[in-house]
């Protein structure tokens, strides 16, 4: 009988609950208002011949590269930041090797590297969620091939500073270091153009995020052009779909359409702390466009009683720390209106309300 691989067999398997979304969705830390029109535009523009050839990857690169200030051999476009997660352990784990990551985080670093076999250390954050360097640099063995950052990291929000990252890399020569930016145009802060001169520093970039183009599944890997060279070997020319090629250099030239957005979701992120710390509910500060927040035991019934005025928001109870935390996506002005009234109107029906300012 034919049977899968024992890694693949053992797997955690991945199902975020996307179904039955119907209300605004604070849930999955999606942009709220849409892409750019000029992507919309350029989409009805696409003609049958560009659909009936295989997509071109390298110009797109190449137009991305320089808007990075990064050679075009540095940068590989994927299939969203999973399939760069994805690359990298197909490139550099094999089996038994170890990959270190801080949690609680994004879920797919350790279902894609333990798919190759390799074993997943964890490293619990610090109080308050803190970047555990120390920890971190402890859990560094001679076994150790990859180590995942996420920066902003997912649930919590929080980073781990430029000094923390490069010290890592330098303390682990010989394993690959990816740092997720996927939030990176809510905290303006990054370590991309050290992968210059660091030659086992990676970073990974989406435009899922701040750029409206979830569905499109469209991302970046950047690194030294040599390990790069190592990354492509594994992935396909046809990975990125002709759409999300054609669409890109739209989105990348409507920079007043992005900095808007951004702009809007960093007010309501201010908007959301403050109507919190008056409800007098606990919550981590947040450098993404999402906010974690302690409900406690009644983290379900908020979860529920919010989707039944309309309003979608993801519990993160099951995520190793975050028992009772609920994370909230941040919305446009408008959106956060209606988010935060929901949110005062549920607290006070389920008691969660333990003091309100003057």
């Amino acid at each position: 009988m034919l049977r899968a691989r024992k890694a693949v067999l053992e797997l955690r398997e991945y199902h975020p609950p996307l179904a039955g979304r119907i209300g605004l969705r604070l849930d999955f830390n999606e942009n709220t208002e849409g892409c750019s029109p000029r992507v919309l535009e350029r989409i009805r523009q696409i003609t049958p011949e560009e659909l009936s050839r295989y997509p071109e990857r390298e110009p797109v690169e190449r137009l991305v590269a320089g808007r990075l200030a990064l050679a075009a051999e540095q940068v590989l476009l994927t299939n969203g930041v999973d399939e760069a997660i994805h690359l990298m352990c197909e490139a550099y784990l094999d089996p038994a090797d170890e990959v270190v990551i801080v949690t609680p985080t994004f879920g797919m670093y350790e279902v894609l590297a333990e798919a190759t076999g390799a074993r997943v250390v964890r490293v619990q954050c610090e109080g308050e969620f803190r970047f555990p360097l120390k920890e971190t640099l402890r859990a560094i063995s001679g076994k150790t091939r990859m180590i995942a950052i996420a920066s902003p990291n997912n649930p919590t929000g929080t980073v781990a500073a430029r000094d923390e990252i490069l010290r890592i890399c330098k303390a682990a020569p010989e394993s690959a270091v990816l740092v997720d930016e996927a939030y990176y145009d809510f905290h303006g802060e990054t370590v991309l153009p050290d992968v210059s001169e660091v030659p086992n520093l990676f970073v990974a970039r989406t435009f899922s995020k701040a750029y409206g183009l979830a569905g499109l599944r469209a991302g970046i890997l950047a690194g030294a052009a040599q390990q790069m060279k190592s990354v492509r070997r594994v992935s396909s020319p046809y990975n990125v779909n002709a759409i999300a090629l054609l669409s890109l250099a739209a989105a990348l030239d409507d920079s007043r359409h992005i900095a808007g957005y951004v702009e809007q979701v960093k007010h309501g992120r201010q908007e959301l702390t403050s109507t919190l710390a008056s409800l007098g509910i606990r919550y981590w500060p947040s450098h993404a466009n999402f906010l974690l927040v302690y409900i406690g035991e009644r983290h379900r019934e908020f979860v529920d009683t919010m989707r039944q005025r309309g309003i979608l928001v993801r519990d993160r109870s099951s995520d190793p720390g975050c028992d009772g935390c609920v994370r909230i996506t941040i919305g446009t002005r408008e959106q956060m209106d209606e988010a935060l009234a929901a949110l005062e109107a549920v607290a006070t029906e389920l008691g969660l309300v333990k003091r309100v300012s003057a």
